[in-house]
């Protein structure tokens, strides 16, 4: 699940993550059993998109293992956050949040963030887990409430070339809003997926609009070099984003010709998935 960077965010998670009554300098230690598993979490963004649900399926396995302890629920955190980029199979997915869940069963309340992860694993990816857990039960309610804001959300927001865009004046077509980011590797590949799914649908009414935070130099410099020809919006103050509740890039969320949100997608998506996403509207 990408935040602002899946590198800073990954790396807080799994070396600064801590009882939530411990010093936030303390230092995380880890046995030898523990250490590969690390290297193995830290490699998995790494890995091309074909090996990667495989390895973080046999990763779950052996965190799984683990005896009960924080790091355990450490590391089983920190790979829900790695694991949902791409297609990894929902069978890597469900192995990911049962063992995040049994990590968190094992120990209650100290990790708060892992009951977040764990909640958007359920509610985004569309795994089953059981977990008897004030503090899951609240992160669901809290994902629920933004997707209903989501729902509701409207916005205006001018392109590179200052044309206005907004979202209710579009109601009749199939929009895909998507937030993304240049410095964001997986953002890269998934503008071409868009861009390759705009061509194709544009004549059945599909608008894409892709939302950045960054300078319009920079933006602009970006679309011109790979050939971006669907509609890029500027939101210099995050404002949109904001009301999106987004936290980091890429994010992705599909409405129909009614307006009604259909979709949605928290992390990079290959072309496949995103052409799943658009069928639910209709588009064939």
């Amino acid at each position: 699940m990408i935040r602002p960077t899946t590198l800073l965010l990954f790396c807080a998670i799994l070396a600064s993550s801590q009882d939530q009554k411990a010093s936030q300098n303390k230092k995380v230690v880890y046995t030898k059993q523990e250490l590969p598993l690390v290297a193995k979490v830290r490699a998995l963004s790494e890995l091309p998109y074909g090996i990667r649900g495989s390895m973080a399926m046999s990763i779950a396995l052996d965190i799984h293992r683990l005896p009960a302890s924080l790091n355990k629920l450490r590391l089983a955190d920190s790979l829900a956050f790695v694991s949902t980029a791409g297609d990894p199979g929902q069978a890597t997915l469900q192995e990911v949040a049962t063992t995040l869940a049994d990590a968190l069963r094992e120990q209650p309340g100290k990790l708060d963030p892992a009951y977040v992860d764990l909640a958007q694993l359920v509610h985004y990816e569309h795994v089953n887990v059981s977990l008897d857990d004030p503090k899951f039960a609240a992160a669901m309610s809290r994902l629920e409430a933004d997707d209903q804001h989501r729902r509701e959300v409207d916005f205006t927001l001018a392109d590179l070339k200052g044309k206005n865009w907004t979202l209710k004046d579009l109601r009749g077509k199939v929009v895909l809003v998507h937030f993304w980011a240049s410095w964001s590797r997986p953002s890269w590949q998934e503008m071409l997926d868009l861009e390759g799914l705009y061509q194709r649908f544009k004549k059945q009414d599909l608008v894409v609009l892709a939302i950045s935070s960054e300078k319009l130099e920079l933006v602009a410099n970006y679309v011109k070099l790979q050939k971006i020809t669907f509609p890029v919006l500027l939101d210099p103050e995050q404002k949109v984003a904001q009301l999106y509740k987004i936290v980091g890039a890429p994010k992705s969320f599909v409405y129909d010709r009614e307006g009604k949100l259909v979709a949605q997608a928290i992390d990079v998506r290959t072309q496949k998935q995103l052409l799943n996403m658009l069928e639910q509207t209709g588009l064939r």
